[in-house]
């Protein structure tokens, strides 16, 4: 008698062709956030005041009423519209989304979007030149601060941007959610616009 059939699911990174990714000179650096735990946080009809009472007392955090990201520690809620949040946590877990559905679960509706979302973080001297070759939003430091965000499209597929603090070099940072479904579209978008100035893994230093 045959042993049963069993099977072991793995699962496929998001942009699978990051890591071959090699170039002389780097103008923009990439990685993808495998680890951030994602949910949606849609406000309860008449909450809203609730709810930002909670997520101040629960998280430390004012809950931000326009496209911006507010973080305390690892938590981060950023506004993707009237009522609505994309909340992320530095360490992929089901405590996070255990935590908010004890501590919002009567105020909104929430959804669990780690494995729903694939988040890049994009970097290096030449991010923006790149960026907004495939984004139509106006990236320029003036325009689009750190913690600022926006809802718009990349390569015809809806996103979420975000803009980090810079780093250690004076580079922008900005991290792009995507549903994970259209992740080549974005990928590919991304290796088009950012050919001309080199685009190397998260690791690579530029020039």
């Amino acid at each position: 008698m045959s042993a049963p059939y069993s099977s072991t699911l793995v699962p496929r990174p998001a942009f699978p062709d990051l890591t071959g990714v090699r170039a002389t000179s780097i103008g923009v650096v990439a990685r993808e956030r495998e680890s951030l735990g994602l949910a949606t946080v849609l406000v309860r009809k008449g909450r809203a005041a609730a709810l930002d009472e909670r997520v101040r007392e629960r998280f430390q955090i004012e809950l931000p009423q326009q496209p911006r990201r507010q973080a305390a520690k690892d938590v981060a809620f950023i506004g993707t519209g009237p009522g609505a949040w994309l909340a992320t946590y530095e360490r992929e877990s089901n405590e996070f989304m255990r935590t908010l559905s004890e501590g919002l679960g009567d105020l909104a509706a929430l959804a669990d979007q780690t494995d729903g979302y694939a988040v890049l973080r994009l970097s290096g001297p030449r991010v923006r030149d790149s960026l907004v070759k495939f984004v139509p939003v106006d990236l320029h430091p003036r325009a689009f601060a750190v913690d600022d965000a926006v809802s718009t499209i990349a390569a015809h597929v809806g996103i979420t941007l975000w803009r980090l603090e810079d780093d250690d070099a004076g580079s922008a940072v900005f991290e792009l959610a995507v549903f994970r479904s259209f992740s080549g579209s974005v990928w590919h978008a991304l290796t088009e616009s950012a050919a001309e100035f080199g685009l190397g893994p998260d690791g690579v230093r530029s020039r």
